[in-house]
């Protein structure tokens, strides 16, 4: 399939294409049997996603609008903050509809599918992580104009709805989906080997991290409606931000 295409067309799919989604898929899902949160893994069933079969989005579409209303907004590659933070406020999550190849499978520059639908789409299926995602997106899109502001809330993003973990009866657990879709990121970020801290608005805000490394830092959530209540925090934390520029 050639890379980069705007609308998800299945029969373009290659026979490597469907080698390279079970490959990954085969490989992951040991770790996540053990390691992922139980919203994931009831997710993971709910949208029906197995190695066999790389997902229709027009099929998971009709899973997903009767449960939280969401839907997939197919992009050739990553999007702007502007962009990627719109959709969300809009109930639509972006991914892209192209594998990596066979000689990909440990390391890509860019997120695939496989990132973005294995690791990303089944949660849309959980209404108390998308009414974060929607509240998230809809107070980054009000401050589109201040990049300052974006780059925190990318920073919040990242922490949380891509590195995040949680607490599962004391157990730690992954729901963040660049960790999903990761075998080492996995092994990793349940090793001694890393910081784990509990969920802390400003020391989020105030961690930078790099996209091209395996992360050394995790923060540490209760719930995810923990995550949908601290939105009013991270609202007077931009605030603060704000006026700190305009007094400055």
């Amino acid at each position: 399939m050639n890379k980069r295409p705007t609308q998800q067309i299945y029969s373009d799919y290659t026979a490597e294409d469907f080698r390279v989604w079970q490959t990954l898929y085969d490989r992951q899902m040991p770790h996540l049997r053990e390691y992922a949160c139980a919203s994931y893994l009831r997710a993971l069933d709910t949208v029906g996603f197995c190695a066999e079969r790389i997902p229709d989005f027009r099929a998971t579409q009709e899973i997903l609008r009767p449960l939280t209303g969401w839907g997939i907004e197919v992009v050739p590659n990553i999007s702007a903050a502007r962009d990627f933070f719109g959709f969300l406020a809009a109930r639509r999550f972006t991914a892209t509809c192209w594998l990596r190849t066979m000689a990909q499978l440990d390391y890509i520059e860019e997120p695939d599918m496989f990132h973005d639908v294995f690791a990303h789409i089944p949660l849309i299926s959980d209404p108390a992580y998308c009414r974060f995602l929607e509240g998230l997106g809809r107070l980054a899109s009000a401050h589109c104009e201040h990049p300052d502001a974006l780059e925190l809330l990318g920073r919040f993003y990242w922490f949380t709805i891509e590195f995040g973990l949680i607490r599962e009866q004391d157990v730690l657990k992954i729901y963040g989906a660049g960790i999903m879709s990761s075998s080492e990121e996995t092994k990793h970020c349940m090793g001694s080997d890393c910081t784990r801290r509990d969920f802390d608005i400003e020391a989020i805000m105030a961690t930078p991290y790099r996209n091209d490394i395996i992360q050394d830092t995790y923060f540490v959530i209760d719930s995810f409606e923990q995550l949908y209540e601290s939105l009013a925090q991270v609202q007077l934390a931009i605030h603060n931000l704000q006026l700190t520029i305009y007094n400055g």
